[in-house]
């Protein structure tokens, strides 16, 4: 695959004696859309921290449209957008205000993030709750806004970590209808993780499934069900990954909420 915008290599993360991702290997080409799927516990946002800046790798070597997440920071992170898994906009503040905040701290120029601002809430139909304060929109419409600030800085790389999960299925297609839009006519890479298997196989280009720590299958939802011999994404998830049930990983949820209050761009002009 020529032009890539996301490479690891034997990239690993452990936390004292346990290993929450094992020397994992994975590209993915400019204007994909990459699904990485997993039980709980498997390593999946782990893996997106890293590729975020918000966790450095113990070893192994990672690049973000050419940046290095551990040596530059400010750079990588200009490259990306991200829609944590947890609510992460401030309730006190209109949709309008939420956008402005996200533009300031990436210095978005003036002029610029009033157009860009006017632009992405008509685009996720949010134009006519500009002023209004966000604790008083559904679930819907919070994650709608949460999309549209995660794009304020024109980024390459959109990451998606369970962006439609509690979502009802309509507010569930709206969502991926606006990131197809924008993969197909803006040409941005999208990597997303959910635990929707129809979203994966109507949404992704290609799939990894990952399990303990391991990518343990990456190809097509069509190559995965072939590979083994199951009718749907779902069975051969479970072919892959087996039937018992997984705890939450403990150095996930609780880690990630905490760095989502600390999370602060870099690259302030």
């Amino acid at each position: 695959m020529s032009d890539l915008i996301i490479t690891a290599q034997k990239l690993t993360k452990k936390f004292g004696d346990f290993t929450a991702v094992n020397a994992i290997s994975f590209a993915v080409p400019r204007g994909e859309i990459f699904a990485f799927l997993g039980p709980n516990g498997a390593g999946k946002t782990t893996t997106i921290k890293m590729l975020t800046t918000l966790l450095h790798p113990t070893s192994g070597q990672l690049t973000i449209a050419g940046f290095d997440p551990v040596k530059d920071q400010a750079g990588a992170r200009r490259t990306f957008g991200i829609v944590f898994q947890d609510p992460s906009l401030d309730d006190e503040l209109t949709a309008k205000e939420n956008l402005e905040l996200h533009g300031v701290l990436y210095g978005v120029p003036r002029d610029v993030r009033e157009k860009r601002m006017t632009e992405l809430l008509g685009y996720v139909d949010l134009a006519d709750r500009t002023n209004d304060l966000v604790k008083h929109f559904s679930g819907g419409m919070k994650r709608r806004l949460e999309i549209a600030r995660s794009l304020m800085h024109h980024p390459q790389v959109l990451f998606l970590d369970e962006p439609t999960v509690g979502l009802d299925p309509q507010t569930r297609n709206k969502l991926w209808e606006y990131i197809r839009t924008l993969n197909t006519e803006e040409g941005m890479t999208v990597f997303m993780t959910t635990h929707y298997m129809e979203e994966a196989a109507k949404i992704a280009g290609r799939i990894a499934i990952m399990d303990h720590g391991n990518i343990v299958a990456l190809g097509t939802a069509e190559q995965l069900i072939a590979q083994t011999k199951t009718q749907n994404l779902e069975d051969a998830f479970l072919a892959l990954t087996g039937n018992a049930l997984r705890d939450q990983d403990a150095t996930n949820a609780d880690h990630m909420r905490s760095m989502q209050k600390m999370w602060r761009p870099t690259n302030r002009r």
